[in-house]
């Protein structure tokens, strides 16, 4: 882990404590100990069962694409994916080249086909989210006296999103278009990059016609329609259940509808890039929101500490054990801002 990511640790950790303060960090104490643990361990259980449906999904994918991989083989690379997705800044992204990376020397499968895998888990995860965001935004409009500027805020992240999300699932599925991307990205090699640059522009083209061809294999395959795509919406609700449970254990009777609004807004703030996993500005939001909605401060606060540790604190802490299994040196590439084609050559390496 690099100094970079430490400080922004730091300073996430910080702005957290800093609200916590002013909520009164006594009355969340004493909020936490009235809390039901039957329930939290509940909804613990919960959050260690949707990790088993994200590998669940990623291996309809990988069997897609003829790359067969155990649950027990893919689960630890799940856990280390979302830590580094929740230790760098890099809007809950970073995680995605070390999963692709992992499976590739692990398997020995190639780089572009398991990057492409990749990309369609992490876009399969995104679709619910923003027919979610979106109706969100919507009814939070009604409910919440948002200002313009946030609204407009949300409104151009998640238009942003839907455009990435298309124009990958386009440059897959038109090959004309592929081939001014892979232009475009020629230009820029051959502008920065002078030494061996024909060998480096022959491994882009290579790594984009093996990217193109899987992300076609898994768009027009009718099990994604049928298994992966609802898969992620049950992701999703069950995401949003567990913030149910964690209230229902501090005795706060909350709208599930509710939770599910603001756990949606938080999740998008956690993805803009300029916090670890958004941390200190996600719980931020949720406290203030929660607390908008009629639920005490101090009980706010303090489920969402409990809501934290479980989907952002345990992820991290299970992923950066296994790591060493896999090698540290991934994360310190990552960190330090390796690019996916970096990743790719030392996939060919080893």
């Amino acid at each position: 882990m690099d100094k970079k990511t430490v400080i922004f640790l730091g300073i996430s950790i910080l702005i957290l404590l800093v609200m916590l303060y002013f909520v009164g960090i006594d009355d969340v104490i004493k909020s936490l100990q009235f809390a039901d643990l039957r329930i939290i361990a509940l909804a613990v259980l919960l959050q260690v069962f949707t990790y088993y449906l994200y590998t669940l999904r990623w291996k309809i994918l990988n069997n897609i694409a003829d790359m067969d991989s155990s649950i027990t083989k893919l689960l630890p690379m799940v856990l280390v994916g979302l830590a580094v997705n929740n230790i760098t800044p890099s809007g809950r992204g970073g995680g995605e080249p070390v999963r692709a990376y992992i499976l590739s020397r692990e398997e020995g499968y190639p780089m572009e086909e398991t990057f492409a895998a990749v990309v369609a888990d992490r876009a399969l995860d995104t679709f619910p989210f923003v027919v979610l965001a979106i109706i969100t935004i919507i009814a939070m409009t009604f409910y919440f006296d948002f200002p313009v500027w946030l609204i407009v805020v949300m409104t151009t992240a998640v238009i942003a999103i839907v455009i990435i999300l298309i124009a990958l699932i386009y440059m897959s599925i038109n090959p004309d278009f592929g081939e001014r991307v892979d232009g475009w990205i020629i230009g820029l090699v051959r502008r920065f990059y002078k030494k061996n640059s024909e060998e480096l522009e022959d491994k882009i083209h290579s790594a984009i016609r093996g990217f193109q061809d899987t992300m076609n294999l898994v768009i027009h395959n009718r099990k994604v329609m049928y298994y992966a795509l609802p898969l992620s919406f049950i992701i999703w609700i069950f995401e949003i259940f567990r913030v149910y449970l964690v209230f229902l254990a501090f005795g706060a009777s909350v709208n599930v509808i509710l939770i599910g609004e603001v756990f949606i807004v938080a999740s998008l703030v956690g993805m803009i890039p300029l916090l670890p996993g958004g941390l200190g500005a996600v719980d931020g939001i949720m406290i203030v929101f929660y607390s908008a909605a009629g639920v005490t401060a101090s009980v706010s606060a303090a489920a969402t500490v409990v809501e934290r540790l479980i989907s952002f604190w345990m992820a991290t802490i299970i992923g950066l054990v296994i790591l060493p299994y896999y090698g540290s040196s991934v994360l310190d590439r990552i960190s330090t801002g390796s690019d996916s084609e970096e990743i790719s050559d030392e996939s060919e390496d080893d």
